[in-house]
Formats: structure tokens, C-alpha cells, sequence
């Protein structure tokens, strides 16, 4: 699940680009979106023990099986606690050091300051340290780096103007593993790192360098967001406070209430709900439900969330507002949103993030007609790189994220001024585009650049990009031992009068969902469109109809031009059906619709 703002399904979200041989379902082996529909794998015998064990419909339970969940694993599963699942934080390297380095600028008064990155995660991790701060009586710093004149990551300039407004400890949070200039000639500062970015057998030479991905670093929460390693970090320097007797006579900060922006920020850069990512989220969403956080709170407001927020409101409706200040707007504007207590401030941040939310589609729209007239022109190969003078830098990340849905590959998009390229890129599964970067960077073709596997960033200089171009590719594709192929995996197969409100709730129970943990997609075979219509910004929605009569309401995402909409939108349509079911709550009424992927005609059947 991406951050990126508005719509549903692509083949390249939780949806696949591999090669493979198990048969297509319904024999659709190009479907409107060009994919391969295909059943997701399970152990029957394994659902149907989990199916009588723990009570649980058998199409419920063969989700569980197909996303490897054991027989005696299905409770913790469905009902995921932090205290089974948190672990030591001092598992993690360089830790212990960390938290004593902050603890000590608490108890002398020394000044601190946060240095975070303009997205999600950044700006939850950033809001996370700064409001647990403030409980403890500190006001740090904050700097956001602005993506146009500062691009990623530490700088010397801010880290000089941090140090002259009184620092002299900076935490770099969701950044810092590979600022080796930066931060080891930042003269006068002692530095923290704390990140989760792909680390490289050199770490800068600094306070502490706190990255469950580190080369050194034992495995096991490598998945982990920034803002997961930001909460682990709390844990541990509120153990240290304690053990040194800060909090004799005063209260400890609740660390379980900034849960919120925890699950806020895991949702948002797309890491894999599963184990302790799991545990958070769900815990979170739980804490988010309450509108504790004034920011937040306000925030949903202006985007008109009535219902209680789940991971779909968090990743498509909340965090898309949030990246949006860092987009086209100021970058702090996101960090400084979620960790303020002043309602007027978090009114009036809330409104200019949502105004900036609209610029930034519309400069969005511009910028993918350029970058699908270069893809359909030229591009072909493993991967897609297009690039374009005057291309936004605060959008190109969401265009690379449509164009990998759009043609199942992993895409970078390049926006050049002044003849260097800033370029994000997305990835789909089985492909490490962090990894791919890092090798350009070292081999010289890049200014700047890292990530990880299915997101990364760097900095390019014009001349450069016809050799990048070649060299990712060859990167790309020898990670793959065959062409890919657009795939879609689905859990089961639905008739229409099956799709009730009470199995939408059922599989509830399943969520959160996002990487790792992919919402289960259904095949509704053989139903007919009725009344399809254009909605909002180019959605198409309709009601489907079974063989038996059967409705429900139906809604595909940003697809009225494209062949999954065109396909809706011919009358009387007859069509298999992909996506996911989900519940609809408006005044006080519960309903089901399904949330379309993708559809195949029948005539799309393979003989």
C-alpha cells in the first residue's frame, strides 16, 4: 500500500510480475490490465484444520493458509499483541548507545535536535522523538530537508545551521546510513542515526548508527519502518531515563498513545504487515480510532473521514495529505502537523495540506500523460526509466508507483533541472531496486542514490542517463531468470450472493493489510454490468449482477480511460470480475461493495 494518493489495484501493488506456470483461473491469460489471473496457493489440508480448530469459514481460512499462517499460529495472527511480540530493543546494534547518547543530552539540558526526511515515515518518525521530547520538557529542533534545494537526507549547510541554533546532539531519523560526507564533517555535533534504508559495509563513523538492516545486523526486523525502529528507540532511552531515576517524582510519557503515528507511518511505506509491523499497526489503528492526535485528527477532518480510520483511510486518504507538504508544499509541514498540541495550528496546517494535496494532482496528471506518451513511444525491456525537463521532483515517486501498476515493471521516473536528474523509482515483488541503485552509485553513474527493495531514490547528472538506463536493466533482469509476467493472484472464487456484509467482516479480522499481507482478492466469474458510470476523478461506478440475480455495488479507481474502465463502462457488459470486498458505512447503514482490480471479458478466455 502506497502513500501516493487515491486509487486501488495495479499489477504492480500487491499484485505480481514473475514468471510462472500454475494454470490461469478461469483460463484468462490476458486480462484488461494484460495480467494472468491465477489461484493463490494453499495448503487445503492445512484450511481445512484451520477451518475446524479455530471456527473460521473455510474461505477464510484458506486465506490464512495461502499467506502461510500455521495451525497453531492463527490466534496471534488474528489477535496480535505487543507483548508478545515487541522485542528488546537493545537486539539491534549500536542501540544501548544511542539511547544513552540521547539520555545524557536530556539530563544536561543539552540541545537536540530532529533531522527527518519530507515523507511519511519521515515525518511520523520525526513527530514520534519530538512529542516524546516535549513530555520529558525538551523542545528540539526540527529540520525537514526541502526536496528541491536540499534533496534527501543530511546536508552540511542544515546541519551547521542546527548546530548554531544551540545543538549539539542531532537524530537523524528515516535517513543518515549513507550521508558519510555530511555527517562525519558535521564538526561539533555528535550524531544518531536512526534508519531502516539499505546499509553498505561502511557506516558513517558517527554516535551511533542504529538500522536493523545493517550488514552486521542479526536478521528478524529488517522489515521494520523507520518509525518502528523511532518507537524501539523510545522504548530503550525510557529504560535508560528510568534506570538512571529521571522519572523519580514525575510521570513517564505514554509511549503505548503515539502508537498512532507508528501505524501511521508502517502503513504508509508499503513494509510488510507481518509479525511485529502487524502487532503495531493493529495496536495503532486501535490508538487512531480514539483522535488522540490533534494533527491527525484534523487532518481527517478536512479529508472528510466519518468512519473509523483503517489502513485503507491511513495509506490512501491520510498519507498522501502528509507527503503532500513535502511534495509541492513545505516540507515540515507533515512533521510539524502530527506533532503539534495547538488545535488553531493543526486547523490551519491541515486545510494548507489539503490544498497542496490538489496542486499536487494536478501537477501529477501533467507529469504521467509526458511519462506514458515516453513509455508507449520507446520504452520496452525489464524496467522502465523515462525522464523529463521541469518534471516535479515531488510528484515523480508517485508517477513511477502508476506506471509500475500500469505496466507491471519497475519503474523510475527522472525530473531533470539545470541538467541533473532527481528520480524516484518503485519496484514490484522479486526485484530489489534498492540493491540496483546502490550498484549504480558505486559503480559512478549517480550523484547520489539508495533505497530499498521496493522503493528507491537518486540524483543523476543528464549525460548519464542513457548509460543508468542500460546498467539498471541489466541489474533488473538478472534478478529474474525469465521475462515477467503481469500476474494477479486471487484467494478464492465468489458468486455474487455470497459476498455479504457478514464475510466483509469475517475477513476484517484478517487486516491490517498491505505488503505482506495482501487483502484477499476475489474471482466473481461471469456477471453482468448494470448502470456504469463515470464518479469523481475518472473512477467507474456500476452494479454487478449474478446469473442468479444477485447485486452489489461495485467500484473501480482511476480507470474510466483505461481498458478495465472502458470494459465496465460498454453496456450490458458481461466480464469476470477481480478485487476486493469491502464494507461501506453511511448513516448509519452497512453495506458490502467490491473494490475492482481488474476484469477480463469472456472472449479474454483462453481456448
Amino acid at each position: 500500500m502506497a502513500a501516493d494518493g487515491g486509487g486501488r489495484g495495479g499489477i504492480g501493488d500487491d499484485h505480481k510480475a514473475e514468471a510462472v506456470s500454475a494454470p490461469a483461473l478461469f483460463g484468462v491469460e490476458c486480462s484488461a490490465k494484460g495480467a494472468r489471473w491465477i489461484g493463490r496457493a494453499a495448503d487445503d489440508r492445512l484450511a481445512l484444520a484451520l477451518s475446524q480448530r479455530h471456527a473460521l469459514p473455510e474461505l477464510v481460512a484458506r486465506v490464512l493458509a495461502a499467506r502461510g499462517v500455521g495451525l497453531d499460529d492463527a490466534p496471534a495472527f488474528l489477535n496480535p499483541t505487543l507483548r508478545a511480540l515487541l522485542p528488546d530493543p537493545s537486539v539491534l546494534r549500536d542501540m544501548e548507545r544511542a539511547a544513552e547518547r540521547i539520555a545524557r543530552a536530556v539530563t544536561a539540558g543539552e540541545g537536540i535536535a530532529v533531522f527527518g526526511d519530507y515523507d511519511v515515515d519521515g515525518a511520523t518518525s520525526t513527530a514520534l522523538l519530538v512529542r516524546y521530547l516535549r513530555a520529558l520538557g525538551v523542545e528540539p529542533q526540527i529540520h525537514i530537508p526541502d526536496r528541491i534545494a536540499e534533496g534527501y537526507g543530511p546536508n552540511a549547510q542544515a546541519l551547521e545551521k542546527l548546530r548554531a541554533g544551540g545543538a549539539g546532539l542531532v537524530v537523524t531519523v528515516d535517513c543518515g546510513t549513507t550521508a558519510f560526507d555530511a555527517l562525519e564533517g558535521a564538526d561539533g555535533l555528535d550524531i544518531v542515526v536512526l534508519d531502516h534504508h539499505t546499509a553498505e559495509p561502511r557506516l558513517p563513523k558517527v554516535a551511533a548508527v542504529v538500522n536493523p538492516n545493517r550488514l552486521d545486523q542479526d536478521p528478524g526486523l529488517g522489515q521494520l519502518a523507520a518509525c518502528g525502529v523511532t518507537f524501539l528507540a523510545l522504548v530503550a532511552l525510557n529504560r535508560t531515563l528510568r534506570k538512571a531515576g529521571f522519572f523519580a517524582g514525575r510521570a513517564e510519557p505514554d509511549l503505548l498513545a503515539l502508537l498512532d503515528l507508528v501505524a501511521l507511518g508502517t502503513i504508509c511505506d508499503v513494509v510488510p504487515l507481518t509479525g511485529l509491523n502487524r502487532a503495531l499497526v493493529g495496536q495503532g489503528l486501535k490508538v487512531m480510532a480514539q483522535r488522540r492526535n490533534i494533527g491527525l485528527a484534523a487532518l481527517a477532518d478536512v479529508a472528510r473521514v466519518t468512519e473509523t480510520v483503517d489502513a485503507y483511510h491511513a495509506g490512501y486518504i491520510l498519507g498522501p495529505r502528509i507527503n503532500a507538504g513535502g511534495r509541492i508544499g513545505r516540507a515540515d509541514l507533515g512533521a510539524r502537523l502530527l506533532a503539534t498540541d495547538d488545535r488553531a495550528e493543526a486547523a490551519r496546517i491541515a486545510a494548507l495540506l489539503d490544498e497542496h494535496n490538489v496542486d499536487r494532482k494536478t501537477v501529477e496528471a501533467e507529469v504521467m500523460a509526458a511519462a506514458i506518451a515516453q513509455v508507449e513511444a520507446s520504452e520496452s525491456g525489464p524496467m522502465i526509466l523515462v525522464a523529463g525537463e521541469g518534471w516535479h521532483p515531488g510528484v515523480v515517486g508517485i508517477v513511477a508507483g502508476r506506471l509500475r501498476e500500469r505496466y507491471g515493471r519497475p519503474s523510475c521516473v527522472v525530473g531533470i533541472e539545470g541538467g541533473v536528474g532527481k528520480a524516484s523509482g518503485r519496484s514490484v515483488p522479486g526485484v530489489d531496486l534498492g540493491a540496483a541503485v546502490i550498484a549504480a552509485r558505486q559503480a559512478g553513474l549517480l550523484l547520489s542514490g539508495g533505497g530499498h527493495r521496493m522503493a528507491a531514490g537518486f540524483t543523476v547528472r543528464q549525460e548519464r542517463l542513457a548509460e543508468l538506463r542500460s546498467f539498471l536493466a541489466e541489474h533488473v533482469d538478472g534478478q529474474t531468470d525469465e521475462p515477467m509476467v503481469p500476474v494477479i493472484e486471487l484467494d478464492g472464487t465468489l458468486v455474487v450472493e455470497a459476498a455479504t456484509v457478514e464475510l466483509a467482516e469475517t475477513l476484517c479480522r484478517l487486516g491490517p493489510y498491505g505488503a505482506g499481507n495482501p487483502e484477499p482478492r476475489f474471482a466473481l466469474p461471469r456477471v453482468r454490468v448494470v448502470a456504469p458510470s463515470v464518479v469523481g476523478g475518472g473512477h467507474v461506478a456500476c452494479t454487478l449482477v449474478g446469473p442468479d440475480g444477485g447485486r452489489l455495488r461495485a467500484i473501480a479507481f482511476r480507470c474510466a480511460d483505461q481498458p478495465v474502465g472502458r470494459a465496465l463502462l460498454r453496456r450490458d457488459a458481461l466480464l469476470h470480475v477481480a478485487g476486493t470486498l469491502r464494507l461501506d458505512r453511511w448513516n448509519g447503514n452497512t453495506r458490502v461493495q467490491l473494490f475492482i482490480d481488474d476484469v477480463a471479458p469472456l472472449w479474454a478466455e483462453s481456448a
